[in-house]
């Protein structure tokens, strides 16, 4: 058993294992063990000095054995020998020496000699090559100091070798140093690593040798560290070429303490933008363009694969580079390399990596920290080196289109694009096949994104993507699973591929053919909607494709007969429904308004001699017939051609049993209007006689004996008015746009008679339960658009109001207002659960809200002027409008998460209604409520106005008699909805994407030129400020609680959008919220507001004003110190002074919101540090001082309102507020405890009281046996106990811990009685202190029977 080996070339040396006299005084004292050795051949040093070794190793082996063999005292000598060896090794030095190679014993200095001599000679061959018979004469000298057998003096060799280098070329210095580590010994390593960082900083050409060196030598930790920040400063000097060893050097020579400083630094001095633009500027000034740029993304290739290798066998660089990316806060300061790392990171097998990719990338999408700019420039500079991840983008890419999360998905569906453009055949195959797969898993938004994509990339690739046109036809599968929009895109992608300028899709034409007919005849509603809109898009596709290739503009004869011919075919196949003939005029007017069609003649032509041949009748003095109602022409608004004139036979079409439904009139109607817009340019003067015209009804009278009809009566009345109001609704889209003062004047007028009409109809729909009205919207299934349940008890519940009302008629005017007021809120609620049946009014019906007061002149028969007529948009057409516009913008604007569809569909979808509007952008919308804005601050303004007049003339009281209740209602309501508007405008998500920054600020002037006029151009800063001023006006003003927190809401997303000025923002919006929580709302009718609704707006209310309160803690203490005692000392329906919306209706709301946000406060409170100073641990202990204050206070009002829910938040959120102290508060306690004995003692005092109090509650939960409760109990008893031991060794910290002390506690409920029960109860009493301060901090355990204390 020897420690020690020796050179190979001690084998040639003779020696008789004898040491000279000279080296005596350098050996070890004399011992058994030391004897066999010298005798064997190897002689022990002292201090620094390697052993030596005299003869070969195999010789002292054989040489050892014998001694110890051939000696007297064999076998208990090897006892002697292991005795001396263990002695021998108790000195570190000698144990070093031990473990070190043997150096074999020289003869003299004949060694130094030969270097000398060699070293004298290397100048000779230095500039010279490889010679004729391939030798490198340097280079094989250098060579032969790797075999020396022994140095005497490494250092001299180290200097002479080190000057050598300073003057020798540099093919001649990379020899050199390469071979360093193999010539020098251990002892001087540090010192040559310290010359070579030196010569790393003068030539950087020597980068890649000096780093190799580096890495085969053995340094210390700190030497390491000092090496590798100075090769950290030279990345972004280094060349290209030499980047790799750079990065390769700095990531393998990371510990796990300094990994995450390292890559940070890294990844801060890794610009690859930069060089890859050097080397393409170097590319393009040089001969070898290719040869350079190919280079240079090779060695991008080699660094990023350089961190592959790093981040898949050490796990904590995989964590560091995470953490760095993550950290980055600034949108400019994210790099393509974060983007790459990302990817080599999720490509990696590790599961936790791929994960924590997957995380950090969709966190920074969502913060909108990585946009698609960033995404571009990744795939346009480094598509060959990301082709290698192509796996890892299209897996990232699915997760991102799969999430539920709106923010990051129009992400996933750019990499798509990207990956599409960027990469080959075979991953655009790949990108095909991965959508399609989207397409067909059923997730409603998960497919509208992928049939998105698919279009997006038939229109920007067609020819690419007709090579994948059978992928596509594959989803003609799964149409079961899609709804009608998405029937109709993918028809619109299937038709541009199989149609297209091109003829490689042309394959798939035969078989769209085939699966449209085999729709159209089926006798099953829903296919044959499919084959109805998958004709129509065909048609738009051919006639698209054929006007492009014929040179004249027009139709082929052939095409124009398969045109004629499909169109006749969808019409026969729908002849026999209503609903799908109604389908069939839908989509073609659809199709007439976003694509050009050249059969459009023949169309318009057709169209305009049926609708007049069907719908449309002469006016007689008679209208013959037997109908359910008298037949009566009404709403003519061109009374001078009441005779003579035309009508619309509405009353007759419902009552005989004719081919033609009045379910088709709007929609037959609606295609009739836009091929006279599309033949005349937008002139509608053929048609305008339709605006004015009569219809033929009843007389609406009707209505006031509506309870005595029949049920067959009722709901005949009932579809009469639904038809009435749809064909009035299309009449306004039809004419919405036109510019004559008259046309407005009826459009206007028709909005009036829209209004008054839904009145009719919401008194006969709550005499009509059960009642299903006709289908107005027909691109989906009549199961759909089914109301929910809850509207019959809503009408039987607004029939009871409505007859109380007229019962009580003898009680006073208050009581009856508030009545009224509650029916029409009702009525209000009932109309709206009715609104699918309705026909959707286009985006161009709010160009109505510009309209003034409108007037005309009515001339006499001898064309004087007799009468001046006048026409303004009244408050419920405002609010009609409104409600319309705020559900369009809620649509649009506001994105919605993907979630799968239910097993059982049982919910109204949600999309019904909105057809014409999702052909527009959400972009094109946002951009169409801008251009309102005008309009909608006029209108605001007048609502403003009216109630600032209102207050006045009534001085202040709001329920004053006189008032117009309905007036007011309805002015409220428009209040509130232009400000619901407002908010959904400025809440669009697109608006922090930079490209839409202008259309932010245009937004943005409106607003603040209401404030002060335009001058110079002002920032987005100064516009921000300006319009939050400009909204801040409208505080005094709002007439309800829902109205404030819209305003409050408003002005909050708007403060957002600023990047400075915060403190202003914060302080005026908590400052208008406190406001409206301290003013008392009522009813018009004068009751207080109340309900699930003022509770969810006060709720929300609350929580604003506290998250942008200076102090939340101060802020709840106010409250719960002072508002809530005012609340307990008055009457019982009677509210705090301070807080009127405090009360005890709405304070399980003000008691959730305070020990959500205090819990949530406590969470973000700084962690005690034993390196904090005395300043700074005093603020912190006055800081959680307050925090247990207010604790202390919410958690004694359960002894007065202790309801079920309030027990429920308390056990909540109180173990929720008892983690966070332990984990961040007791910390503080530890380090605090000597200095401020006084501040911690209350502070657990105050703390203790809270504790017991959360006791009784367990206690109580336990009586109740109330599930709800009881769930919180053992996880509350768990983190009382954790706080008893915590506090145990905070005093065994502090060597306080004789202050513990046990004693028994009885159980107690909330009334502080005691709980008799089979089970004795034992708490720990915790005495903390020293002297007379104590603090007893309680905890139950259970004792069972038979167990002592």
């Amino acid at each position: 058993m020897l420690f020690c080996y020796i050179y190979p070339e001690s084998k040639k040396r003779k020696s008789t294992g004898m040491p000279s006299k000279a080296a005596v005084s350098d050996q070890v004292p004399d011992s058994v063990f030391v004897h066999m050795l010298q005798e064997s051949g190897v002689i022990l040093r002292l201090g620094n000095m390697s052993n030596e070794i005299a003869v070969d190793q195999v010789v002292f082996q054989k040489r050892l054995q014998q001694h110890l063999r051939k000696d007297s005292r064999y076998p208990s000598i090897i006892q002697e020998f292991i005795s001396g060896f263990e002695t021998h090794i108790e000195d570190p030095e000698k144990l070093r020496n031990c473990l070190l190679p043997c150096v074999p014993r020289s003869a003299g200095d004949g060694d130094t000699m030969v270097i000398n001599t060699l070293f004298e000679k290397l100048p000779e061959f230095m500039f010279e090559g490889v010679g004729e018979d391939g030798l490198n004469i340097p280079r094989v000298i250098i060579n032969q100091l790797k075999w020396l057998d022994r140095v005497v003096d490494f250092k001299d060799l180290a200097n002479k070798l080190m000057q050598l280098v300073s003057v020798a070329p540099i093919e001649i210095q990379r020899d050199i140093i390469t071979s360093l580590p193999e010539i020098l010994e251990d002892s001087q390593h540090g010192d040559m690593a310290r010359e070579l960082n030196a010569l790393l900083q003068e030539n950087t050409q020597l980068t890649v040798p000096i780093l190799d060196a580096l890495s085969s030598l053995n340094i210390s930790t700190a030497l390491l560290a000092e090496v590798r920040g100075a090769v950290m400063s030279t990345v972004s000097a280094v060349q290209l070429e030499d980047l790799p060893i750079v990065v390769k050097f700095i990531l393998h020579s990371i510990s796990a303490s300094d990994a995450n400083e390292v890559v940070s630094d890294l990844r801060k001095k890794l610009e690859l933008e930069q060089c890859v633009v050097f080397s393409m500027l170097q590319a393009s000034q040089s001969s070898g363009k290719n040869k350079k740029s190919t280079a240079s993304k090779d060695s991008v290739a080699l660094v990023l694969e350089v961190i592959k290798s790093a981040v898949r066998f050490q796990k904590t660089i995989s964590e560091a580079w995470l953490k760095a990316i993550e950290n980055v806060t600034e949108l400019e300061d994210h790099k393509v390399v974060d983007v790459l790392v990302l990817l080599i990171l999720h490509s990696t097998n590790a599961n936790q990596s791929r994960r924590g990719a997957e995380r950090v990338l969709r966190a920074k999408v969502r913060a909108g920290l990585i946009q698609e700019s960033l995404l571009n420039k990744t795939f346009k500079g480094y598509a060959q080196v990301m082709r290698g991840y192509f796996p890892s983008i299209l897996a990232l890419a699915q997760g991102l289109l799969r999430s539920p999360d709106c923010c990051v998905v129009p992400f996933g569906g750019h990499m798509y694009k990207q990956a599409f453009t960027a990469f080959d055949s075979y991953c655009q195959q790949e990108v095909v096949g991965s959508l399609v797969t989207h397409v067909c898993s059923g997730v409603s938004g998960e497919v509208d994104v992928a049939l998105e994509l698919l279009c997006e990339l038939v229109s920007q690739k067609p020819t690419e993507m007709s090579q994948y046109a059978v992928f596509v036809k594959g989803i003609l599968d799964y149409m079961e699973n899609l709804n009608p929009q998405q029937i109709r895109r993918l028809f619109h992608l299937l038709s541009s591929l199989a149609f297209g300028h091109d003829k490689h899709g042309s394959h798939i034409q035969d078989d769209m053919h085939i699966v449209i007919r085999k729709q159209l005849s089926s006798a099953v509603p829903k296919y044959k909607r499919i084959g109805i809109i998958g004709a129509v898009m065909m048609v738009g596709s051919m006639g698209a494709r054929s006007k492009a290739d014929s040179q004249e503009g027009g139709l082929p004869k052939e095409t124009h007969r398969q045109v004629t011919t499909l169109l006749e075919l969808v019409r026969s196949c729908s002849e026999g429904s209503a609903e799908a003939a109604a389908l069939y005029y839908d989509e073609l007017a659809n199709l007439l308004q976003t694509c050009k069609l050249d059969p459009l003649v023949w169309i318009g032509k057709s169209v305009l001699e049926d609708f007049q041949e069907d719908f449309v009748v002469d006016l007689g003095p008679e209208i013959a017939g037997l109908f359910p109602f008298p037949a009566s022409v009404m709403y003519n608004l061109d009374e001078d051609e009441s005779q003579g004139g035309i009508a619309v036979n509405l009353l007759p079409l419902m009552s005989q049993d004719v081919h033609v439904s009045p379910l088709c009139l709007s929609s037959f109607f609606r295609l009739l209007r836009l091929c006279e817009e599309e033949q005349h340019h937008g002139d509608l003067e053929e048609i305008d006689a339709l605006l004015g015209c009569p219809l033929i009804l009843t007389d609406m009278e009707v209505v006031e004996r509506v309870e005595s009809l029949s049920k067959a009566e009722r709901e005949f009345f009932c579809s009469l008015l639904f038809y009435t109001i749809n064909w009035f609704r299309e009449v306004v889209n039809a004419f919405c746009k036109q510019t004559d003062p008259e046309m407005k004047m009826k459009v206007v007028t028709r909005l009036q008679n829209i209004t008054y009409l839904q009145t009719l109809l919401e008194t006969c729909l709550a005499a009509s339960p059960g009642y299903t009205p006709p289908l107005a919207n027909f691109d989906c299934e009549s199961a759909e658009v089914l109301f929910p349940i809850s509207s019959t008890a809503s009408a039987k519940k607004a029939k009871k109001g409505k007859a109380s009302a007229s019962k009580n008629s003898s009680a006073d005017s208050t009581q009856l207002e508030e009545g009224v007021c509650n029916i029409l809120i009702e009525f209000w609620q009932l109309l709206s659960l009715y609104w699918p049946f309705f026909r959707e009014l286009d985006v161009e019906v709010m160009n109505v809200l510009q309209c003034g007061l409108l007037s005309r002149s009515i001339l006499d028969t001898e064309l004087h002027s007799k009468v001046r007529e006048e026409v303004q948009l009244g408050p419920s057409e405002l609010v009609f409008l409104l409600e319309d516009m705020c559900r369009k913008l809620d649509f649009s604007l506001t994105a919605a998460p993907a979630k799968k569809a239910p097993f059982l569909k049982v919910k109204a979808d949600k999309t019904v209604g909105f057809s014409h509007l999702r052909q527009k952008s959400s972009k094109d919308v946002a951009a169409y409520c801008i251009q309102l804005l005008p309009t909608l601050c006029t209108h605001l303004e007048n609502c403003h106005n009216h109630f600032q007049t209102f207050l006045t003339e009534k001085q202040g009281v709001v329920d004053a008699l006189g008032v117009d209740v309905k007036e007011q209602q309805l002015m409220s309501s428009a209040y509130q909805l232009l400000l619901q508007v407002l908010h959904t405008t400025f809440s669009w998500s697109g608006f922090s994407q930079p490209e839409q920054r202008v259309l932010l600020k245009s937004a943005l002037k409106v607003l603040a030129s209401r404030l002060k006029e335009e001058g110079t151009d002002q920032t987005l800063e100064q516009l921000i400020r300006q319009s939050f001023e400009y909204l801040l006006n409208f505080r005094s003003t709002v007439p309800s609680l829902n109205t404030a927190l819209c305003l409050t809401r408003l002005l909050t997303v708007l403060s957002h959008y600023g990047t400075s000025n915060h403190s202003f923002y914060r302080e005026h919006t908590a400052s208008l919220a406190r406001h409206f929580l301290c003013q008392e709302w009522v009813t018009v009718g004068g009751a207080k507001e109340r309900g699930n609704k003022h509770n969810d707006a006060l709720h929300n209310l609350l929580s604003i004003y506290l998250d942008h309160a200076d102090d939340v803690l101060k802020a709840v203490e106010e409250i719960a110190g002072e508002g809530i005692p005012e609340l307990m000392n008055a009457a019982k329906d009677a509210s705090s002074r301070s807080w009127p919306t405090l009360s005890r209706q709405t304070f399980l709301v003000y008691y959730k919101v305070m020990m959500t946000k205090l819990e949530k406060s406590v969470r973000k409170l700084p962690p005690g540090k034993q390196t904090d100073s005395r300043e700074v641990q005093s603020e912190k202990l006055l800081t959680w001082s307050l925090a247990v204050r207010d604790f202390h206070i919410l958690i004694n009002l359960v002894k007065v309102f202790d309801s079920r829910l309030v027990l429920n938040v308390c056990l909540k959120y109180g173990r929720l507020f008892l983690e966070s102290f332990l984990k961040l508060g007791m910390p503080l306690l530890d380090y605090s405890f000597k200095k401020h004995k006084e501040d911690v003692q209350s502070l657990l005092k105050t703390f203790q009281l809270s504790t017991r109090q959360l006791h009784h509650m367990c206690g109580h939960s336990k009586i109740q046996q109330d599930t709800a409760l009881t769930n919180h109990v053992p996880a509350l008893k768990k983190s009382l106990e954790q706080f008893v031991y915590r506090v145990k060794a905070m005093l065994t910290l502090n060597q306080c811990q004789e202050a513990f002390w046990l004693g028994n506690l009885k159980n107690r409920d909330l009334k502080v009685k005691s709980i008799i029960s089979m089970e004795l109860s034992c708490l720990r009493i915790l005495s903390v202190g020293c002297g007379r301060s104590k603090i007893l901090i309680y905890i139950k355990c259970n004792i069972y029977p038979n167990q002592t204390v």
